[in-house]
């Protein structure tokens, strides 16, 4: 009963915040906002891959743009969800936002089509994949996976699908036909379709799965993290190619600062964040080649 209730409660909150998400793209560029003393201040958007369904990004992200928008007063910042990861990707492909918070995979995505790195979000230590039981569950080995459902939020979450399926073809699973993939739209619906015992594991990474622990922390003591990948190079915030160079380098500034005010680090906390790191495009060229030999040995990134 009390699962039945918690899932109620769960889709009335996203399907409140996705009626704000993903309406009718608006025009390139920055929009306009008034502000009576100084005229007119151009007005960015800060789009957040779907780490949470949009009403937890919110909460959790809202703070760190009202931070931006306190030390950039000449401009505003707005922050944007999106309801699932092809929502999000589009925004990368059409330019929408002038921000952006990628996996690691989307920051290749987003440098293509004209976005460059200004940080790196989170310890590199951090950023890796983990598999998490329910405590009775009778998994011990990979191999027990053979013939059942494994669950991920989406085919392209870096931390909580690419490196676990690697992981299992490193440990002599074939992704493709030895197990059930599904793909199921968040990092909190991936742990609670283990949780309910529609899948046998689930594919997450640490934030989430400590913010499901300090959320839900009667569900989370039922389940456990059984394996883990090696870490790999964590999120980057991007910014569009066309904007103010001195604008960037204030966004980064802000970010690169955060962790060393208290305000700051309540932030980082409620985000899982240590800290933002300097980071560039060349920074990510090891995502490139984990990517190249991932879709080569195990399956495209796009079409799983």
């Amino acid at each position: 009963m009390k699962r039945r209730k918690f899932i109620a409660t769960a889709g009335v909150l996203i399907g409140a915040a996705i009626a704000g998400c993903d309406r009718t793209p608006p025009p390139s560029g920055p929009v306009y906002d008034a502000q009576p003393r100084n005229g007119m201040r151009p007005r960015y958007r800060l789009a957040v891959h779907p780490l949470h369904n949009p009403t937890k990004l919110f909460e959790v992200y809202q703070p760190l743009v009202d931070v931006i928008n306190r030390e950039i007063p000449e401009a505003r910042f707005v922050l944007e969800a999106s309801r699932d990861y092809p929502s999000f990707e589009q925004k990368i492909r059409s330019r929408r936002a002038e921000f952006l918070l990628t996996n690691p995979w989307q920051t290749l995505k987003a440098m293509e089509a004209g976005f460059h790195v200004i940080a790196s979000a989170g310890a590199p230590e951090d950023f890796k994949g983990i598999f998490i039981v329910r405590r009775d569950s009778p998994i011990r080995l990979p191999a027990d996976l053979k013939g059942k459902a494994v669950s991920y939020p989406a085919a392209t979450a870096m931390a909580a699908c690419i490196m676990p399926q690697a992981w299992l073809h490193g440990q002599g699973i074939n992704v493709n036909r030895d197990i059930e993939n599904r793909y199921v739209g968040s990092q909190e619906s991936s742990i609670m379709n283990t949780y309910q015992g529609h899948t046998a594991i689930a594919a997450t990474w640490p934030p989430p799965w400590r913010a499901f622990q300090r959320d839900h922390p009667q569900e989370a003591a039922e389940l456990r993290v059984i394996w883990e990948t090696p870490p790999l190079i964590n999120n980057a915030v991007v910014a569009r190619n066309d904007l103010p160079s001195a604008l960037i380098a204030q966004v980064r500034q802000v970010l690169l600062k955060l962790a060393t005010r208290h305000e700051g680090q309540q932030i980082l906390a409620g985000m899982e964040t240590r800290a933002f790191y300097p980071a560039s495009d060349a920074s990510y060229q090891v995502v490139r080649t984990y990517i190249d030999t991932f879709e080569r040995q195990v399956r495209p990134v796009e079409s799983p």
